[in-house]
């Protein structure tokens, strides 16, 4: 919310010697965010004068259009004498008032205005555009042209009203009050002490039979609609210099005046209005839900298929606006002059609108929010009614347009005012009186708590026990803590007591904290980079990845309210985000990759209960706690890489080896090493990963084995679907479940002073039998005596194998930690090791 200081001074008697950094200081302390200042014109230097063009002589020998002007500026180059001006802008004629900047001048950006002779001519000045002044938009993208009745020789400057403070406020969706200078000079008010004048304090008739007809068919979506009628508006009237500066200043365009009033309106009192062309409304006005499959032309010019959930307004024709959020076409107010003889008895389609029906309503917020999403058509009217708008506004908004429009383009007010209000009654919040003081940790007492409360608008009634009543415009104030929080900030944030938690003594980090910090720096120091990524995704990704229609992982937690309608949904693996990370960073030419995350994941519940509000005057009681916990989804740690291009890279040393999906599976080894649990690695087949080339890995749980994650190369429809580099492998895993089994302290390596005994044996098995069962017998049968077990040779020839064969080559460590094994000792361990392989796999030793 953009908000002129001149604007705010109308409301608020703010001290002269006040500046915009000031205001901002006071405002922030009383809990908004005021972003910046902005100090229009502050590199503006006059003089600046308002000119009539006398005469224009076209110059024709140059490529592009040239105009030499004589323009009278009265008195202001101090000789009375016309203005010799070279200018190419074509939106101007003889007898046009226009702004002149005199040599002298310096305007925005340093640009400085000297006589100077150019295209043959002297030129004494420049007629100046509203870029060159920098106004903001004011949809004409030329030379400002001011109204005939502005005086010649005026000082432009101060006319324009160049020279202000803009204070920039980033709202947040609970204060929709802010959207508006009347909020904001409130929140002023209240900073400085001082007393506001509120221009929503109007005298309004009382509602009559006479007015326009309006049929309210949704009470709940529109709980108040005023309706008021002007005839008569000239259509020569445009909107006065000021009324176009205030909008400019704000961030909105000049379109016309009465679009330009309810627009002013809109942002002085903060109730989004609309003005139809009463011509061009058949019938009375209505509120109701749209038909499924309605249509409506809105006033950007498209042609939107309305939802049943939609919130219309209709005449008898059907839709002509989405309420709180935009017009239609059909209705819109014209700012064109009628033709010399419009056909007889009809209102022509291009004629300018001289009668205007005007809306002022309220609408549920939810239901705005809702379409203005669904038809990603953010307004300024819809971002005021989704956070909320003062409903007792309404009329006097209403009556503030009309009398605009009756004095700024000599229209009538008819004596017919339609007002429809559903019952309601004053919200009130019982809050004891040193509740604030028990939230904030402050005495701030009972005196204090009331002033503050009564100063944004409650009504306080009782001495220890307070009955607050609400002031309408702020909807966001619904229970004891919100008030307390007003008290708070109105106190000043800055002046609460700095304190530190006392944490109970003997709590340091949990064992699954320890497990996720340990698996962080082992993928770390391993060459892989942390790449964390949001928890949403979109379902569509469950096909990409090639998923089976009845995976557990396809049922997904939605979310009621997503950031991104695009992906609504919590993931249930963490692939999705890091191959997304992984593609962003291939197609910006990092193809070398190798990418992990810790992170949580989500599943739904059988049966979801819904959560409690817990108290915040005390600590939760532990039945308070559980079933807030059982109102979650489950939500286990996992942990996933994903690698793409090189896992070891040429040079001088050697070749490289690019990264395949052995690298992953001992990715998964050296996770499963820092929880301490035993890990079973054998061929798999699941969704995304290449059937040939996965690895299922599982533990053993309760004496049953569980799968807990798998290991590989993806499939290669895969990485088309989601456009990856070719040859990506994956891993992801369960790090609760290895938590689980795991060891709660990792053991630290034994080192022995006695010497190693290696042993190498190569065996013939099958190809089919995995070398993780091969080696798993090697390791039960050697006994206590081995240390470690490697893999270090696969070879394959079926001329010396025999057809389907292949052999296996480990290299066998044995140590003992109390002495210097013999070699009887280690061959003894190796041949049982064999023999052990040979019974499980029918491994035989290698010729």
């Amino acid at each position: 919310m953009r908000v002129p200081l001149s604007w705010l001074r109308e409301y608020v008697d703010l001290p002269v010697t006040e500046t915009g950094r000031d205001v901002q200081a006071k405002l922030v302390s009383a809990g908004l965010e005021v972003e910046t200042v902005e100090h229009l014109g502050a590199d503006l230097k006059g003089p600046l004068a308002v000119g009539r063009v006398l005469t224009v002589e076209e110059l024709t020998d140059f490529k592009k259009p040239i105009r030499f002007c004589t323009v009278d500026v009265g008195q202001a180059n101090g000789t009375g004498e016309p203005q010799e001006i070279i200018c190419g802008a074509r939106n101007f004629a003889v007898g046009d008032k226009v702004v002149v900047a005199l040599p002298g001048a310096v305007l925005p950006g340093d640009f400085q205005i000297a006589e100077r002779k150019t295209y043959g001519r002297m030129s004494r000045g420049m007629i100046c555009s509203g870029d060159e002044l920098n106004m903001g938009d004011d949809g004409s993208g030329g030379i400002i042209v001011l109204p005939p009745e502005t005086e010649i020789g005026k000082d432009a400057v101060e006319l324009l009203e160049l020279v202000d403070e803009v204070l920039d406020i980033a709202v947040t969706a609970n204060r929709g009050d802010c959207l508006s200078i009347r909020g904001v000079a409130r929140e002023a008010a209240i900073a400085y002490g001082l007393p506001l004048r509120d221009p929503a304090l109007l005298d309004v008739p009382t509602p009559n039979a006479f007015g326009y007809p309006v049929q309210v068919g949704d009470p709940t979506g529109c709980d108040r609609f005023t309706a008021r009628t002007v005839t008569g508006l000239s259509p020569e009237a445009r909107s006065p210099i000021w009324l176009q500066r205030r909008l400019q200043k704000v961030g909105m365009r000049p379109i016309s005046l009465a679009v330009d009033v309810t627009n002013y309106v809109m942002m002085e009192i903060g109730q989004p209005l609309h003005a139809y062309d009463r011509h061009r409304v058949q019938g009375a006005i209505g509120v109701r839900r749209a038909e499924p499959g309605e249509k409506l032309t809105t006033l950007d010019g498209v042609t939107r298929t309305l939802d049943a959930e939609d919130l219309v307004i209709t005449d008898e024709r059907g839709p002509i606006g989405l309420a709180g959020v935009m017009g239609g076409a059909a209705t819109e107010i014209a700012d064109r002059q009628p033709p010399a003889e419009p056909a007889a008895g009809t209102a022509d389609a291009g004629a300018a609108t001289t009668d205007v029906v005007v809306e002022a309503a309220h609408f549920d917020a939810v239901s705005i929010a809702r379409t203005a999403r669904r038809h990603r058509l953010s307004s300024e009217a819809s971002r005021r009614f989704e956070r909320g708008v003062d409903p007792a506004a309404a009329a006097a908004a209403a009556q503030r347009t009309v009398d605009l429009l009756v004095l700024l383009a000599g229209g009538t007010a008819e004596a017919g005012v339609t007002e429809i209000v559903a019952p309601s009654g004053p919200r009130t919040i019982t809050v004891p009186a040193d509740h604030p003081d028990r939230v904030a940790g402050v005495t701030y007492g009972r005196e204090t708590v009331v002033r503050r409360l009564q100063e944004i608008g409650c009504d306080v009634y009782g001495q220890d026990e307070l009955i607050v009543t609400v002031p309408s415009w702020r909807p966001d104030l619904a229970e004891p803590n919100d008030l307390a929080e007003e008290v708070i900030r109105l106190e000043g944030y800055e002046n609460l007591p700095s304190t530190l938690p006392k944490p109970p003594s003997g709590r340091g980090l949990t064992h699954r904290q320890r497990l996720h910090r340990r698996v962080g720096r082992a993928l770390a120091g391993a060459g892989y980079v942390e790449a964390p990524n949001y928890p949403f995704i979109a379902e569509q990704v469950f096909d990409q990845l090639g998923l089976e229609a009845d995976d557990p992982a396809r049922r997904v937690v939605r979310l009621t309210n997503p950031l991104n309608d695009e992906e609504p949904a919590l993931r249930t693996s963490l692939l999705p985000g890091l191959l997304g990370a992984l593609r962003r960073n291939d197609g910006r030419g990092s193809h070398d990759l190798a990418l992990f995350e810790t992170g949580l994941v989500f599943h739904p519940r059988a049966e979801q209960p819904t959560a409690a509000a817990l108290p915040v005057d005390r600590r939760p009681t532990g039945e308070e706690i559980a079933g807030l916990d059982a109102a979650l989804p489950e939500q286990p740690r996992h942990v996933a890489v994903v690698l793409a291009g090189a896992r070891e890279q040429a040079g001088w040393w050697g070749r490289g080896r690019p990264a395949d999906w052995a690298d992953t599976v001992e990715t998964a080894r050296a996770v499963a090493r820092e929880a301490g649990a035993d890990l079973l690695v054998r061929k798999g087949q699941y969704g995304p990963w290449h059937p040939g080339r996965c690895a299922e890995l599982a533990v053993t749980v309760d004496g049953a084995e569980r799968v807990v994650g798998h290991a590989g190369e993806l499939h290669p429809r895969v990485l088309k679907a989601l456009g990856l580099p070719a040859r990506t492998c994956a891993m992801e895993l369960d790090l609760d479940v290895l938590e689980q089994v795991g060891e709660d302290t990792v053991p630290a390596p034994r080192i022995s002073t006695f010497p190693v005994a290696t042993q190498d044996v190569a065996l013939v098995v099958d190809r089919p039998v995995p070398a993780a069962e091969v080696e798993a017998a090697l390791r039960e049968g050697a006994g206590d005596l081995l240390e470690s077990i490697r893999l270090f040779d696969v070879y394959v020839n079926d001329d010396q194998l025999g057809a389907g064969r292949k052999s296996l080559a480990y290299a066998l460590r044995f140590r003992a930690a109390d002495r210097t094994l013999t070699v009887d000792e280690a061959s003894a361990a190796r041949d049982a090791a064999v023999a052990l392989a040979g019974d499980r796999t029918g491994a035989v030793l290698r010729s």
